[in-house]
């Protein structure tokens, strides 16, 4: 398979077939006996960072997301966010980390507990270690705050 063809297969299938999807997945891991109940979060990096964002304005029962470099929801849709957010960010992504000030004071205006970062010097992609725009330690500073984000918050 072509590796530059998945980005388009999952872009056409649509965010909300795939924010559908995770509620499913969501609701199964819910019933599962191995779970602890209330103790599920999501990540996502890049179209999944947004598809994250989208699903934490729709599982309210999500106890914490990590959304790397993903567009931010439907602004009006902000304080309808439960779990606890996080958002990563590359300064040198004008295009997704642009319009952030807006995705910020729209979560201040809530009480939902969220963190916006951007993480100076890197671009889109920089957590990729298969991609030019890895960065290691940039890379490595946003997962071990993405673990800290989920310790405090699951």
């Amino acid at each position: 398979m072509d590796p530059d063809a998945v980005p388009g297969a999952l872009t056409r299938a649509g965010a909300q077939r795939h924010v559908d999807d995770f509620k499913a997945a969501f609701e199964y891991l819910n019933g599962q006996d191995f779970v602890e109940g209330g103790r599920i979060a999501m990540i996502g990096f890049c179209f999944g960072g947004g598809i994250t964002w989208q699903a934490s304005t729709e599982i309210p029962r999500l106890k914490a997301t990590s959304a790397f470099y993903g567009p931010a929801p439907d602004l009006a849709k902000v304080p309808t966010i439960k779990p606890a957010v996080m958002g990563v960010y590359a300064e040198k992504d004008a295009r997704i980390t642009g319009p952030m000030p807006q995705l910020q004071e729209a979560l201040d205006r809530t009480s939902v507990k969220h963190q916006l970062k951007v993480y100076p010097g890197v671009d889109h992609a920089f957590h990729n270690d298969t991609s030019e725009r890895y960065v290691e330690a940039q890379a490595t500073a946003a997962w071990n705050d993405t673990l800290a984000w989920f310790k405090e918050n699951v």
